[in-house]
């Protein structure tokens, strides 16, 4: 198979990379000066414990490619950059006959719980990816990766799910299987869906950190949180959707991923932070506070932490705001107003 990684950021960078490193093929999918610079110098790719250069081939654009049916997408771009993706790679021909949107595999590895949906549209093979895999992109052609000894945990399962609870196995075991020995542990499952949900809980803290700083040794946004979380499980028990439980996530992570130094690394958040860090333009809020915010109003659950959440995010990436620089007081007197 060929890994083709649509979106070679953070998490891309960090899948395509240990894939390529570990023998398989591989091409990134990326723009501007990322994509310049890792044509010129390679990806590199820092970890706790090393520094790798990886000469990976490099494409800004479908119609640079051409498909094969033993080819992968993985979708790695931000949710909100997911339609212009989706069209530009749906319709591309596939030798043999018939076109990506109907032959190939989809996978879509990002944040929330909106893109398989999204993806569907356009695509008739689509698989859902939880992400644990803690990742930066701050520098053209670099992308660090803390944890260690493994890079990421992934789970993978169909979407949307079968009623018999059966998994694409001869599409997935051997994507899961390339996935294992390149550094991350990959499991199938047909709950995919409660790992994503737990994993959109906890990533409801994006925008708060992107906005104020980090919740860690803050016990004024720790407490935030708590009331942008309460909303969260309320708004997706009101929807009758269930979770994986955080000592359960805990557990299976245990000593395969701890955060550790990158050398060199800059000190830096989670994805929203590094979005407006870069000044894209655009952040994930909409998909990520914002899927409660719709949940909540489907089901009459007021969200007026996320609501604002949603809010100040897409403000400050529109705006070309630093992150974390609004103070904790005025942050709580903007929800205090919702």
């Amino acid at each position: 198979m060929r890994y083709i990684v649509i979106g070679a950021g953070a998490v891309g960078g960090a899948i395509g990379g240990r894939l390529a490193q570990s023998g398989h093929q591989v091409v990134l999918v990326a723009r501007g000066a990322h994509a310049q610079a890792m044509r010129a110098d390679g990806l590199r790719l820092d970890t706790p414990d090393e520094s790798l250069r990886l000469r990976v081939p490099v494409v800004e654009g479908p119609e640079e490619v051409e498909l094969t049916p033993d080819d992968v997408l993985l979708l790695a771009v931000k949710v909100q950059d997911s339609v212009a993706a989706l069209n530009a790679w749906a319709h591309r021909p596939v030798a043999g006959g018939g076109t990506a949107g109907e032959r190939l595999p989809l996978l879509c590895a990002q944040n929330g719980v909106a893109g398989e949906r999204l993806a569907l549209r356009r695509f008739r093979r689509v698989f859902a990816v939880c992400l644990w895999l803690p990742a930066q992109y701050l520098t053209p052609g670099r992308v660090a990766a803390p944890c260690a000894p493994l890079t990421g945990m992934l789970h993978i399962g169909n979407y949307p799910g079968t009623e018999d609870g059966r998994l694409d196995e001869a599409t997935l075991r051997p994507i899961a299987d390339d996935l294992e020995r390149s550094r991350f542990l990959a499991r199938l499952t047909p709950e995919v869906a409660r790992w994503k949900y737990a994993k959109l809980l906890g990533n409801l803290a994006n925008a708060l950190e992107a906005v104020s700083g980090p919740v860690a040794g803050d016990e004024r946004l720790a407490e935030v949180y708590g009331r942008v979380r309460a909303e969260g499980e309320a708004t997706l028990r009101a929807a009758g959707i269930s979770w994986v439980s955080p000592e359960e996530e805990a557990a299976l992570r245990a000593d395969r991923m701890d955060m550790r130094p990158v050398p060199g690394a800059e000190t830096g958040g989670n994805s929203s932070w590094q979005s407006l860090r870069r000044g894209t333009g655009s952040i994930e809020a909409d998909y990520l506070n914002g899927e409660i915010v719709l949940l909540g109003r489907l089901h009459g659950v007021a969200t007026p932490w996320n609501e604002t959440l949603q809010r100040l995010a897409t403000a400050f990436a529109a705006e070309g705001r630093a992150p974390g620089s609004l103070p904790v007081p005025e942050l709580i007197a903007e929800a205090d107003h919702a």
